[in-house]
């Protein structure tokens, strides 16, 4: 084993990954290596810097359950879940943008009849929300399985809210024959991301808000189409600009139209102020095999 310095020894850890079976590991790991000891060099890291980086990453690990994953939410505030899932999802213009899913999709959503209300009871002011899925040459692509969830008034999701145990504010709707989907609910709100953890401190320490612009998550899944994770925001939320998750784009930005009591389309179905949302989200094809 020749003496390995500090100009000889990344390609030597490299050199040692020679056997790797795995073609896409063959490439990543070299990749990998070459990245970080770059990094390394370029900052000068000292013993007691790498000291810290290994304390603050073991810690984020031991914070990780089933309810709770740390790593991503580091993912996240780096900006590296929407670049991977940019780099993965490059569309036209004209289609709808993906965006993060979030942890707080769940598999145990109720099936809903179109016009459902979802807020299952949960207090807020009324949404009501009109979607239209269409493809890329504008047809309405009926019978797409389309996924919505979202907070409270006060940023909580349903599996939050203590003694809750049955979802709320979440459902999967079945587009119709001209592509629509409606229902009604309640309005989201802004909230903050967990600042108890690693990834709190990390925040604070670059001064950086924990705040999410408010905001309705939706899956949408149809044959033949590429699968769309997305979300839309209010154009009038405050944390448009420093969003800590990196997920808001210009083209899921959307009017939430506010009505007084007594006027507007759903006049008749609210006895308060409530707020109407409409989207039209365009798919495109799945690629071929």
């Amino acid at each position: 084993m020749p003496d390995l310095l500090g100009d000889t020894i990344t390609d030597a850890v490299i050199s040692t990954l020679r056997d790797t079976e795995d073609a896409r590991l063959a490439e990543l790991l070299p990749a990998l290596v070459r990245h970080v000891h770059a990094f390394v060099r370029e900052v000068g890291l000292t013993q007691q810097e790498w000291a810290r980086a290994v304390d603050f990453l073991t810690r984020t690990g031991q914070l990780c359950t089933p309810a709770r994953q740390e790593f991503i939410l580091l993912s996240d505030v780096l900006g590296v879940t929407m670049l991977v899932d940019a780099l993965g999802n490059e569309r036209p213009a004209a289609a709808t943008q993906n965006s993060v899913m979030g942890p707080y999709f769940r598999d145990d959503r109720p099936r809903r009849p179109d016009g459902a209300d979802i807020s299952e009871g949960v207090p807020g002011s009324p949404l009501f929300f009109e979607g239209l899925v269409l493809d890329h040459r504008g047809a309405p692509v009926a019978g797409a399985g389309v996924d919505v969830w979202h907070s409270d008034a006060d940023g909580h999701y349903d599996i939050e809210l203590p003694d809750r145990t049955d979802p709320a504010m979440r459902a999967l709707f079945r587009t119709d024959e001209a592509g629509r989907f409606t229902f009604r609910s309640i309005r989201p709100s802004s909230y903050p991301i967990p600042g108890d953890g690693t990834v709190g401190e990390l925040m604070r320490s670059t001064g950086r808000p924990l705040m999410r612009p408010a905001h309705v998550h939706l899956l949408i899944e149809a044959p033949g189409f590429q699968r769309v994770t997305t979300m839309l925001f209010p154009s009038d939320d405050p944390y448009l600009d420093v969003d800590p998750v990196f997920g808001v784009k210009e083209s899921l930005i959307a009017a939430y139209e506010s009505h007084e009591p007594g006027t507007g389309p759903y006049r008749a179905h609210s006895e308060g102020p409530y707020t109407v949302l409409r989207h039209t989200f365009v798919l495109e094809p799945a690629p071929e095999a």
